[in-house]
């Protein structure tokens, strides 16, 4: 499930002090590759996608849908930015018929401690709480991934559950917008 509702997409891009949030491009084809054929980046999604295969069926202009952020630095793809609903069948809700908003990320290794991703993701955030105003944010990972739980938490996530996905034990956690001033 990833249909938001009525988001205007793509939206203007969106700058922050280093970034550029904008819907991908035939120019981020190969950095795409770069990012899904990455052992590092592999390592807490199941493993890096096979190169020539991946390079092989990656279309020419890579798809854009509403939520799907390609982040530049300089006007190079350095990782994206992934907002869509949680599908129901799942495990880890706030809501008992799940569809939550969650927010994903994943960035090249060589950017990695710089934080362009924590730039990146508190963008997509304000973002969020403009295009779907009110609406919780969630998000999972594998708790042996360490960096990605500080990177969340850092942003505002805090723990809600923990369960067993994808052969691994992944943390849960909410973000929750900030109450509008009355």
């Amino acid at each position: 499930m990833s249909d938001l509702g009525p988001v205007t997409w793509p939206p203007a891009p969106i700058s922050t002090d280093r970034l550029l949030l904008r819907a991908p491009e035939a120019q981020d084809r190969a950095p795409l590759i770069d990012l899904f054929t990455s052992p590092e980046v592999g390592t807490y999604i199941g493993g890096p996608q096979p190169r020539d295969e991946f390079e092989r069926t990656f279309p020419a202009v890579p798809p854009r849908r509403p939520g799907l952020f390609a982040v530049t630095l300089n006007g190079t793809l350095i990782g994206i930015i992934d907002v869509k609903r949680r599908p129901a069948d799942r495990p880890g809700h706030i809501r008992p018929d799940g569809g939550e908003v969650e927010l994903g990320y994943l960035f090249l290794p060589h950017t990695w401690g710089h934080g362009y991703a924590t730039e990146a993701c508190a963008a997509a955030l304000t973002w969020i709480t403009t295009a779907l105003p009110g609406e919780p944010v969630v998000l999972s990972t594998q708790t042996a991934n360490v960096p990605s739980i500080r990177l969340a938490a850092k942003l505002g996530f805090t723990e809600t559950a923990r369960f067993e996905e994808y052969g691994a034990e992944q943390w849960f956690a909410v973000w929750w917008p900030p109450t509008p001033p009355t």
